[in-house]
């Protein structure tokens, strides 16, 4: 698929919630982050929601069932069923039953949610290389996974059974910090082994395939904290992405983004779903945003002016992609980004 190469934010007119029918909305770094609702997560769905807006929660985590986040969405204020949560444990459930005989053993390593979503293809679980599966899957356990459940895994797919990663994030956002997510747990068996698991999670096609199969969006935003993987999928589907602040991603990452990972708009958390977006104008190589005018130069960026910072942040933005083309910049923002607070 051609795509032009993005050099800054779009603006829109209308508020986000309004241009679009559908958001795909990443949950950890997104929602909530170890359990906990962000700010300003509940108010500004509820409004999204009530204003037309449909609200699916995408995730790549695949610990939990469908059922068991609707829940924990609805606790925290967000009413939610299990047919608006999409995760990558369905993804790749469906892209082993695409590969192997119905009733097939599958050798699992992770949590309940990749267990339940392999019985809804057909497919039964099994916990030992040793109960003859027919492949193996992994996908994020938790941080009580036992480690020995690695060591089964490794003795499975060094005997040559296929091997399914329902994703590969290397980390996943918690209230105490940045915890090692499921592609931690793959390196390991990879190291082990030597192979390849086949991936299902964002940004690759097949949980881009799962979630519009399952949403029937037309309109689709996707909107994440991560560029390897909510931005860069939304890139991969052809389809807008909103990048919110909230989760892993900093605005220093964002800047050296390559075109694949620089996302249609920004903000800096969900309230920017309820909004529309303000133009990033430039002439000159000076872009200018609300009260900022940002420039590349002398192995630097500059800022100069004042407002919100989210604004500075879209005019930087600008500056640094365009000075960038086709490479990540590497230009200095430390001072710009220092005094946006960011």
């Amino acid at each position: 698929m051609s795509r032009s190469v993005r050099t800054m934010p779009e603006g829109s007119g209308q508020a986000l919630s309004e241009a679009y029918d559908t958001a795909l909305l990443d949950l950890d770094g997104v929602v909530y982050a170890g359990g906990n609702a962000i700010e300003h997560a509940v108010p500004s769905l509820a409004v999204a929601r009530d204003g037309g807006m449909r609200l699916a929660y995408v995730t790549n985590n695949a610990l939990r069932t469908p059922d068991a986040v609707a829940a924990h969405l609805t606790e925290l204020g967000i009413p939610a069923e299990a047919g608006d949560v999409i995760t990558s444990a369905q993804a790749v459930a469906r892209l082993i039953a695409d590969q192997v005989p119905q009733g097939s053993r599958v050798l699992v390593v992770g949590g309940e949610g990749l267990r339940a979503a392999l019985r809804e293809r057909g497919l039964e679980p099994v916990e030992s290389a040793d109960d003859e599966p027919v492949a193996v899957v992994q996908g994020y356990g938790g941080p009580e996974l036992a480690w020995g459940r690695f060591a089964e895994a490794s003795y499975a797919v060094a005997r040559g059974l296929p091997w399914f990663a329902s994703n590969t994030d290397l980390t996943i956002p918690s209230g105490r910090g940045i915890a090692p997510g499921n592609g931690a747990a793959v390196e390991v068996v990879r190291i082990a082994t030597g192979a390849e698991p086949q991936v299902a999670g964002k940004p690759l096609p097949p949980m881009h395939r799962e979630t519009i199969l399952r949403t029937g969006a037309e309109r689709p935003l996707v909107v994440g904290d991560r560029l390897d993987t909510d931005i860069e999928g939304a890139f991969n589907g052809g389809v807008d992405s909103l990048l919110v602040l909230t989760g892993v991603t900093d605005g220093a990452q964002l800047l050296a983004a390559p075109p694949q990972h620089r996302p249609t708009y920004v903000d800096a958390d969900l309230r920017g779903l309820l909004t529309g977006q303000p133009e990033v104008a430039g002439a000159g190589g000076a872009f200018r945003c609300g009260g900022w005018t940002a420039a590349a130069g002398a192995g630097r960026l500059e800022l100069d002016g004042d407002g919100a910072p989210v604004d500075g942040l879209r005019a930087l933005c600008a500056a640094a992609w365009t000075a960038a083309g086709d490479e990540v910049c590497g230009l200095d923002a430390g001072k710009a980004l220092a005094r946006l607070g960011l």
